[in-house]
């Protein structure tokens, strides 16, 4: 063909801008098409050199645009020999050279890459690196350099490769420049697989996911018949079982994979379960399923863990089960628990406070009441528990209640001593009530204390009198035989003494004959109040031997004419009456309930038998009345366990109301004895409301051999329809408790651990005593109809709770301690103290500083906590003994210009004892701060002014360190007393604050996790059982937490203000109910109170007590040795500075007497670190405190010269 111009021959064909402009001035000379092969070959023309990139562009843009065309070849001729040196033609030549070359292979390429060259008379020589010049020359490449210049410039020359020699940098370089790449091919070949694993495992997960919305966890689906745990002992088995999870570990193995371990519980007995799996699918999938209370069906192989020694199951496969439905209240009105125990209820009850108020929120209860054994400390938690939920916590306890009344009334009522009395007496054939007759009664009625009207008539008794009854009494036969019978008097008598109290002398003779008479007439029960007067005078009469009527009466002067008869003795009776009354009146007492409290037996209150009886907080008047009834127990009436007098709960009553509790009550106690009817009627008077429990609460008198009058369930019942009826005679409320000591049945085997660790041999048939739905209870009481059911049940217990103020326990607010004037002498202390110091007028920074203190410790209340420091801190030094403070109170100011802290925290300085000079901005202050250093590792300096040496000071803190940023946080100021004088220190924050107003703050011990496993292991060994260590650990689980025994903080003391008394916020107690202790702590732990009673922290410690005794040996004044003298500093590198060697004493450093630094650890990091200064010590002493703040952490930067101290 002709050679045209490149627009020309590919006028048809439309190129890219690029490749228009580059090949415009070209020529094709030839184009050859081969159409067998399909290939085209161009032939071109240029009179400048193209780039070989544009070449290779216009092939694939030719071979997108010529249809059946598989191959473009274009090979080029560049027409600048004769214009261009050959140099120069090659300069612009070689970047096609190495594209060209590069085609051959990647070595190629990277050799080339490298090259330089340079021309040498007709000889184009390449320089090239790491001894490749024969591998070049190999390969062929120097002539196809050649080859490539001739063809396409027309250039003649020859081509050689040589190596380049290498300097040991260039030859490091390159080595360096080797394994990057080495590193790089590999990064490239780990990315690429990582990039197929992370393909791979996200289908993984993904099958996995679609497996876990099935509820296929691990494996595949299964069927079969599941088996309780407790069978599954057979290695080797395949088995199915299922059940609760509980203690779920995953421990990393090699190759990314997890061995999963949990334990699973079905009640029959608990075992561990174990599967191996890939890390990332249990993180993604797997690990929100397989938690606690998970409820899971397994399958497996039980087979033996050589790791655990026992019986466990590996897992195959494991699916999401559904769990047995939990009980629920779906009655339309719910009952109210009005008897339950916590875990506070000491080694007897096992269910958490938390627990239950959650459950009766669950259950749609409006309100459960809080009562354990003779204690009150579950209430801050039930509290906190029900705290922003619409459930009425009842705060009460189950007392130990003794009866030290007075037997001077029976039956009282709340008559006062001016209501309407009967005084009466009898005469009698003989003694006995039941075999003898009434003769004569005598009566007379006293109002307002005077004598109103009389009662007298003979009684036909019907037989004749003995002579001895003749000669005692003066009444013959011939007196009685046309006398009125009993039928006709006993109504007359009782009429006239219509609902008075009755009273008379030894009343238990008197009213025992009227009664039994009564009720042989078939008449109403005589419900009477009845007032003993030989009772009532040996209280108020203690001088006299006997307290008979005739001697009564000479005492006090009333006539008695006519003795032993009825009319006569009634009258004498009577003026005896009136005046007791009088005297009555003159001890404070207005009624006559108080008349028992003030005849308190006085005997040992230790010989008295206690009785369970529930006592109920009605509002805030009776939460402080109950809190003092149990301090009084725990203080005054401790004997074994709590106990509360009647007579102290008469006193304290109001805002209360008490129950009659279960089976070790009062009531069915006396009903179990079958005591007298006037004996159970004055026990029911004194509740507010009787109570009943499901007959398996009581199921265990049937066997006991100590009851003798419960023989069936039947006669449980029966007593259960006493109680009821004597509710509805007296007008009492009934109702229903469970008596509930854990929440669920299956918790029963926790009491079983307990009690059995208590020695009770009948542990094991424990009552069902848990807490019960509202279907529940009504399905207990069936047997006495459904609407009495459904009153104990429901209306009752309803109408009780109704009648009961919803309460907190605690106070929201802060009740700080009061001094009066506090603020100004805490101004005046810290003023008159920075002047003493810095001069008048205070320096700048110093006076902003106090200012900005004052100014928050005043506003906020905190100004009295500075000033009980700072006393209690300058008594102990005025009385020889320094005191240590700790923690943040180092970061105030105010409180080291108040002597509590000598910790100054202002910024280094320099400040002069004599002339006031100070320095604060000089370049050697600066440095200080700048390394935030201490001023006591600044040099000596002496006073520019007077010449005197500089005080060094400061340690730069900011006060928010101790108040926050907002100086409204409670301060906490623990000062650190000599052991000697910790008690001093006590006694006198006692004179602060008052008798009364200061207690030890109260600690609780529960039951901890080791000692639970202890108690678990002794049950199993009772039973002769070898558990599963799943088993062990869900026993041990259950039983811990529950309360042991109390105790006290080491140094904490709670104030209680001036204004308050301790009962507005918690009762009192001896640490660990010790009789023998005179210390009186908090009956709630401390963290309960502590945000609402201030707490101070006065510790015992060695360090006073020791540096004292130095001080005594050594005459040297301890404040008086610089923190930074040079001598205390070299003893944290070496003993010398001591006289001894570290061979002598075993040690490298002079720390071992020093606290914080006498530890081997710390004495290590001494030698790890070489501290220099006070300030590097500080910075010790934080990085020795704290869990892997040390070792591997700091350690490691530090040895590593990371990181410095500094």
């Amino acid at each position: 063909m002709t050679a045209k111009t490149f627009p020309i021959v590919f006028e048809k064909i439309s190129f890219s801008q690029a490749i228009q402009n580059t090949f415009c001035n070209s020529i094709v000379e030839n184009i050859i098409i081969h159409k067998k092969q399909k290939n085209v070959e161009i032939h071109l023309t240029s009179d400048e050199i193209l780039e070989h990139n544009m070449i290779q562009q216009l092939q694939q843009e030719l071979l997108k645009q010529l249809p059946g065309v598989n191959e473009v070849n274009i090979t080029p001729f560049f027409n600048v020999k004769q214009k261009l040196q050959e140099k120069e033609v090659i300069q612009k030549c070689w970047d096609n050279i190495v594209c060209e070359i590069s085609s051959e292979s990647p070595i190629c390429k990277g050799i080339m890459k490298e090259a330089y060259w340079e021309l040498e008379q007709k000889k184009l020589v390449i320089f090239v690196k790491n001894n490749t010049a024969y591998y070049m020359y190999k390969k062929g490449i120097e002539q196809k350099i050649q080859k490539y210049l001739q063809q396409q410039t027309d250039l003649d020359i020859r081509v050689m490769f040589k190596d380049v020699r290498l300097s040991e940098q260039q030859k490091q370089e390159l080595s360096q420049k080797q394994i990057s790449k080495e590193k790089e091919i590999l990064n490239n070949i780990n990315n690429r697989q990582a990039q197929v694993e992370q393909i791979h495992s996200a289908q993984q997960i993904q099958e996995v996911s679609e497996s876990v919305s099935k509820g296929i966890l691990f494996g595949k689906e299964f069927h079969g018949t599941v088996s309780k745990i407790y069978d599954s002992k057979i290695e080797g088995e395949k088995i199915i079982v299922e059940g609760n999870v509980f203690h779920v570990e995953a421990r990393e193995i090699k190759g990314e994979k997890y061995i999963v371990s949990f334990d699973m519980t079905d009640l029959s007995d608990s075992t561990t379960v174990k599967f191996f799996v890939k890390k990332n699918i249990y993180d993604k999938e797997l690990k929100s399923f397989i938690k606690d209370d998970a409820y899971l069906r397994v399958q497996g192989e039980v087979q033996f863990d050589k790791y655990a020694k026992e019986i466990n199951i590996m897992a195959k496969n494991i699916v999401l089960a559904q769990a047995p439905p939990k009980r629920k209240d779906n009655a339309e009105q719910k009952r109210v628990e009005l008897h339950l125990h916590t875990q506070m209820s000491s080694m007897d009850g096992v269910t958490n406070v938390k627990t239950y108020i959650k459950r009766a929120v669950e259950w749609g209860h409006k309100a459960i009441a809080i009562t354990d054994h003779g204690v009150v400390q579950a209430f801050p938690d039930a509290m906190n528990a029900a705290n922003g939920t619409d459930l009425k916590v009842i705060y009460g306890v189950e007392a130990y209640l003794i009866d030290d009344l007075g037997n001077v009334v029976m039956c009282p009522k709340g008559q006062s001593l001016n209501d309407t009395f009967v005084v009466f007496d009898i005469e009698t054939t003989g003694l006995s009530k039941e075999n003898d007759k009434i003769t004569e009664i005598g009566a007379v009625k006293v109002e307002n204390g005077s004598i109103t009207e009389r009662f007298s008539t003979f009684v036909n008794p019907q037989r004749h009198l003995s002579d001895e009854i003749v000669k005692l009494t003066n009444i013959t036969d011939d007196m009685l035989k046309d006398a009125p019978l009993i039928e006709e008097v006993l109504p007359k008598f009782l009429k006239f003494c219509g609902d008075s109290v009755m009273v008379a002398h030894n009343a238990g003779f008197d009213v025992g004959f009227i009664r039994n008479n009564a009720d042989t007439l078939r008449m109403p029960s005589v419900d009477n109040t009845i007032l003993d007067t030989v009772e009532l005078s040996r209280t108020l009469l203690p001088e006299l031997k006997k307290h008979k009527l005739d001697i009564v009466a000479e005492h006090l002067g009333v006539s008695l004419e006519g003795h032993h008869r009825a009319v006569n003795d009634a009258e004498a009776t009577a003026e005896i009456f009136i005046k007791l009354c009088d005297m009555l009146r003159e001890k404070g007492v207005k009624n006559i309930d108080e008349i028992n409290v003030l005849a308190s037996r006085t005997v040992n209150y230790n010989k008295l038998k206690s009785y369970h009886a529930i006592i109920l907080v009605k509002n805030y008047t009776g939460l402080r009345n109950l809190y003092e009834l149990v301090s009084k127990a725990h203080i005054d009436y401790y004997f074994r366990r709590p106990r509360i007098p009647k007579s102290e709960y008469l006193k304290l009553k109001e805002g209360l109301m008490i129950g009659s509790a279960c089976e070790a009550g009062e009531l069915y106690r006396a009903l179990l004895d079958n005591k007298p009817k006037e004996y159970i009627t004055e026990i029911v008077n004194f509740y507010d409301y009787l109570e009943i429990q499901p007959l398996g609460n009581n199921h265990f008198m049937i066997a006991s051999q100590k009851i003798d009058s419960v023989n069936s369930v039947e006669d449980i019942k029966n007593f259960n329809r006493k109680i009821i009826q004597l509710g509805e005679e007296h007008h009492k409320l009934v109702v229903a408790t469970c008596d509930a000591h854990f929440i669920d049945p299956e918790d029963a085997v926790y009491r079983k651990v307990i009690m059995t660790a208590e020695g009770f041999t009948d542990a094991d048939n424990q009552p069902p005593l848990y807490y019960r739905t509202t279907e529940e209870m009504l399905s207990e009481f069936a047997y006495l109809g459904s609407e009495k059911a459904k009153e104990i049940v429901i209306t009752n217990t309803n109408k009780i709770a109704d009648s009961i103020e919803k309460i907190k326990p605690i106070p929201d607010e802060t009740f700080p301690p009061k001094i009066d004037g506090a603020e100004q002498e805490l101004k005046q202390i810290t003023m008159e103290k920075a002047i003493s110091i810095y001069g008048d007028p205070l320096p700048e920074i110093v006076q902003q500083r106090l200012d900005k203190e004052l100014n928050s410790i005043i506003k906020n209340g905190f100004a009295v906590l500075y000033i009980i420091a700072q006393k209690l801190v300058w008594k102990s030094v005025a009385d020889g003994y320094l005191v240590g403070s700790r923690g943040s109170v180092g970061s105030s100011f105010v409180a080291n210009m108040a002597g509590i802290t000598e910790v100054n925290s202002l910024p280094p300085h320099y400040v002069c004892p004599k002339c006031k000079y100070s320095d604060f901005d000089s370049d050697v202050v600066k440095a200080a701060a700048m390394e935030e250093g201490s001023g006591c590792d600044m040099p000596d300096k002496k006073c520019p002014v007077c010449g005197t040496l500089l005080n060094k000071e400061g340690h730069d803190i900011p006060f928010e360190t101790f108040l926050g940023f907002d100086g409204d946080k409670e301060p906490d100021i623990d000062l650190n007393f000599s052991g000697e004088y910790q008690q001093t220190a006590h006694t006198y924050t006692e004179e602060l604050f008052g008798t009364g107003h200061v207690f030890k703050a109260g600690t609780i011990g529960t039951l901890a996790e080791k000692t639970a496993y202890g108690f678990v292991k002794k049950y199993f060994d009772g039973k002769e059982i070898t558990p599963h260590n799943a088993e062990i650990n869900r026993l041990v689980r259950g039983c811990t937490g529950i309360k042991r025994t109390t105790g006290q903080h080491p140094g904490g003391l709670m104030i209680v203000p001036s204004d308050h008394d301790i009962y507005e916020f918690c009762p009192i107690q001896r640490p660990a109910n010790d009789m023998n202790s005179t210390i009186t702590t908090t009956h709630f732990d401390y963290h309960s109170i502590s945000g609402r009673l201030l707490k101070l922290d006065l510790l015992g410690h060695d360090d006073p007590t020791v540096i004292r005794m130095l001080y005594d040996l050594t005459g040297v004044n301890p404040q008086s040795v610089s923190l930074g003298d040079k001598d205390t500093m070299s003893l944290f590198e070496s003993p010398k500075v001591l006289g001894v060697t570290p061979e002598q004493i075993g040690c490298e450093t002079g720390t071992l007497g020093i606290p914080e630094f006498g530890t081997k650890f710390v004495r290590q990091m001494l030698l790890d670190t070489k501290p220099k200064t006070f300030a590097d010590l500080l910075r010790i002493s934080g990085l020795s405190h704290g869990t892997d703040v040390w070792i591997g952490n700091a350690q490691t930067l530090i040895e590593n010269k990371v990181i410095t101290l500094k």
